[in-house]
């Protein structure tokens, strides 16, 4: 390998051979080989199935869910599966319609058109995928002034994958062009359990059932939350043990990560001590947690919120954010005033 003058190998080189090439090889290359999310797999099987029968181009997909459980993944997986190739885009990168023009245009029969993060993309943009999706045409203006003119451009019948966290922001007129509106949730623990030892099996790594069950219990259901616990798990097992993984060499990792059994991190734990100490357990709004986390109100309400809540530490209620009895107990705090509980019953 080419190094420089001091003898370390150039960043570059080692980014291409190394790590680099082991994300992308973690993901699964098929529906046989992911795991999770079977009613999700089980309905792009049968549309996978029914479109190469007839020869023709998937209808369009809307894949939505929390950041990590595998949209981009399944939509490598429908492109391979279609024999088809799969061009990634995101939304916010599509900023006028003359860019969407370009990527549509340079699509071939049948490819399929994966945009992230498409609740991002600028209204003016969007309203050019209505008839692209539905009649394969797409109007695009030409010059302005006296001179300005519409041309339409037909498309190859394409499939666009749409990715979002949040499903909400999608307008009416766009979500309902998508054939097939399917919601990735969190993965089960047994599910987790799967993805860690085939990561593990990926990356050479040996570590026992019991070592998989402690770094699955602390990985939020989140497969690419997984991935990285079990690089770093990785990374100490070689400094500090034996290299491979068991139970105790997985906890003592990610206590040095500050993630607790129960799979609460660092910012976790922030929000509920601020909630409790600071606000005496709510009701708080969203807003006001974000700036005393010093974090964005839509980092927190979709990367930390679902978990809190779906774990049973916080609430929702029409007043803002409460904590629910095992937060408290969570915190090391005295329980919450009846007035709170009274919020929390109802």
């Amino acid at each position: 390998m080419e190094t420089d003058t001091t003898g370390v190998p150039y960043l570059n080189e080692v980014l291409e051979t190394g790590e680099a090439k082991q994300d992308t090889e973690l993901r699964p290359p098929s529906f046989e080989d992911f795991r999770g999310q079977p009613k999700t797999v089980e309905k792009l099987q049968v549309m996978v199935g029914a479109s190469r029968d007839r020869g023709e181009a998937l209808s369009h997909i809307l894949l939505s869910g929390p950041p990590g459980l595998g949209k981009t993944t399944l939509a490598n997986i429908l492109g391979r599966e279609m024999g088809t190739n799969v061009h990634v885009t995101s939304g916010p990168v599509i900023e006028k319609p003359g860019d969407l023009a370009g990527l549509l245009t340079n699509l071939e029969a049948a490819d399929i058109l994966f945009v992230d993060e498409i609740h991002r993309m600028p209204k003016t943009v969007e309203e050019y995928l209505y008839s692209a999706m539905e009649d394969y045409k797409i109007d695009i203006m030409i010059d302005q002034g006296p001179n300005a003119r519409s041309v339409r451009l037909d498309i190859p019948r394409f499939t666009l994958v749409g990715a979002t966290t949040r499903v909400g922001l999608l307008t009416a007129p766009l979500r309902t062009r998508f054939t097939l509106h399917a919601r990735l949730d969190y993965y089960s623990r047994e599910d987790m359990v799967g993805i860690i030892q085939r990561t593990c099996g990926l990356l050479e790594v040996e570590i026992n059932e019991d070592g998989a069950k402690e770094i699955a219990g602390r990985a939020r259901g989140t497969p690419r939350i997984s991935n990285n616990l079990v690089h770093f798990a990785r990374d100490f097992a070689q400094q500090r043990g034996d290299g491979s993984i068991n139970k105790q060499t997985a906890a003592n990792a990610l206590e040095l990560l500050e993630i607790d059994s129960h799979g609460l991190d660092e910012m976790d734990k922030k929000i509920l001590r601020l909630m409790a100490e600071n606000y005496k357990g709510g009701p708080v709004g969203l807003g006001t947690i974000a700036v005393a986390v010093g974090e964005e109100e839509h980092t927190l309400e979709e990367v930390y919120e679902p978990f809190l809540i779906q774990e049973g530490y916080l609430q929702r209620t029409p007043q803002g954010r409460i904590l629910t009895e095992k937060a408290w107990k969570t915190v090391g705090l005295p329980g919450a005033k009846d007035s709170q509980m009274d919020l929390f019953r109802a």
